[in-house]
């Protein structure tokens, strides 16, 4: 007998690869909507849910944590489930899914990062922000991530929330980041740095910096740093001016504010030094003994060019700058997925408005969709993913419409989690994850701390158990 697909007797069974913020605005928009029956299934690789508000977010920003309550109030939905610790390729495939589900929605971020494409870029010395955050944010996949903190410069290349992040964190004290959920490893390797001189460059101007002005206002609260902007830098020019004054983007404004305030304050003597440099480009890494020993950069002008776009060209004026350790913050890319359409160039999962796109024959492929990164790039903060899943969703919504099909074995609830011991999968679930969630917080308050991370995949899972 064939039912319509939403309905008492025949749910609308949705597969989401992925548990960071896009995968959860998918699930929620899903699993509010009263007029459909929808049943959910989250999987991840990791044992541990939300994504990059987890690996990601800066550990002094715990108030951008409590996105989660609003996740956690998803996952006690009856029907979502979480399944932590199966990794989508290896433990369960396209196809599989595909036949125990009526669709798949893809929610993997972009967990690749951009390189500069310079000379020297590889030397020992020389990574990316990527790396650089998960290892202080206790991420698994970073856990073996070496820094050497011994040396007294770093060159962090990029002006975006990443970059001021990364910045941040080296320009703090051990005291400052004690009572954050820092990784403890982490926390006493940069207890040793000797890093004095911290230096942020962009190849823009001031008025095109990424980052915001919460990131900015935050540089002027360091204790023990000082924050340098060339107030001859923010001398505009005509282009820049013209933009800021007629922009409608306050918050652009109140940056500008922030960065005029930090070049006119006087020097207080800290031992640490924030340098932001605009106008930039980095021309090459080089070194000695196959270790980072200096970056040269170029310095740009700002022109104007079709459309009203500023654009940095070369002067030619090289100069170079002696560091030791190089961190580029110049955008994440996505990378592939066993069996799924993907475009190499722009890292993303092709599609049109969520509904993935063959990239080879530029047909949709039917039941599969893509939210977030993995569909729009790395854009946007965490808010921005709730408007990018309800559009997927919405058409996701729009294809299952008024059909009708069977209920299969295989679409049934018991089914799935028959399906995954069958597998031998060690997987966890959204009870499991809670009870680490309990552990890393009781373990936390013992040190003055939000949470204690555990940061070793086997350590959770013994937890869980």
């Amino acid at each position: 007998m064939k039912y319509q697909i939403g309905s008492e007797n025949r749910p609308l069974s949705v597969a989401i690869i992925g548990s960071g913020p896009s995968a959860f605005y998918a699930a929620g928009d899903l699993l509010n909507r009263t007029e459909l029956n929808v049943q959910v299934d989250m999987f991840d690789r990791l044992p541990t849910p939300y994504g990059l508000v987890r690996g990601g977010v800066a550990p002094d920003h715990q108030r951008i944590k409590n996105v989660t309550k609003i996740y956690e109030r998803i996952a006690s939905l009856p029907q979502f489930r979480f399944w932590g610790n199966v990794n989508f390729g290896t433990d369960i495939s396209r196809e599989e899914i595909l036949k125990h589900f009526d669709c798949i929605v893809y929610a993997v971020g972009a967990k690749s990062d951009r390189q500069m494409g310079i000379p020297g870029e590889q030397l020992i010395g020389s990574y990316s922000a990527t790396e650089f955050v998960g290892w202080y944010n206790g991420h698994p996949d970073y856990l073996d991530a070496q820094f050497d903190f011994s040396v007294e410069k770093v060159a962090i290349i990029g002006m975006g929330n990443v970059a001021i992040d990364v910045a941040r964190i080296l320009a703090k004290t051990p005291e400052e980041l004690a009572s954050t959920d820092i990784a403890d490893y982490a926390l006493e390797a940069l207890k040793n740095s000797r890093v004095k001189n911290i230096y942020v460059i962009g190849r823009r101007g001031p008025v095109q910096a990424a980052f915001t002005s919460p990131e900015a206002k935050e540089m002027l609260e360091l204790e023990q740093t000082e924050v340098i902007v060339d107030p001859e830098v923010l001398k505009l020019d005509g282009a820049s001016q013209r933009f800021l004054d007629t922009t409608k983007n306050r918050d652009t404004v109140r940056t500008m504010e922030i960065l005029q305030r930090i070049a006119g304050t006087e020097p207080e003597g800290k031992p640490r030094q924030l340098h932001l440099m605009f106008q930039y480009s980095p021309l090459e890494i080089y070194g000695s003994n196959e270790r980072v020993s200096g970056i040269k950069l170029v310095k740009n002008k700002l022109v104007e060019g079709e459309g009203g776009r500023i654009k940095a060209e070369e002067t030619g004026i090289i100069e170079e700058l002696p560091v030791g350790l190089v961190l580029r913050s110049i955008g994440y890319k996505g990378v592939a997925l066993p069996g799924v359409s993907f475009d190499e160039r722009e890292g993303i999962i092709p599609n049109h408005n969520g509904r993935v796109v063959d990239e080879r024959t530029k047909e949709i492929c039917s039941r599969e969709y893509v939210v977030g990164w993995a569909k729009r790039g790395p854009t946007g903060v965490i808010g921005t993913n709730k408007p990018d899943a309800i559009e997927t969703t919405q058409h996701l919504l729009e294809d299952f419409r008024g059909q009708t099909a069977e209920a299969p074995e295989e679409l049934k609830r018991e089914s799935i989690e028959a399906w995954l011991k069958s597998k031998k999968i060690e997987y966890v679930t959204f009870e499991g994850w809670k009870r680490l969630d309990q552990h890393e917080i009781d373990e936390g308050a013992k040190k003055g701390k939000p949470r204690q991370k555990t940061t070793k995949i086997e350590d959770m899972l013994k937890i869980i158990k």
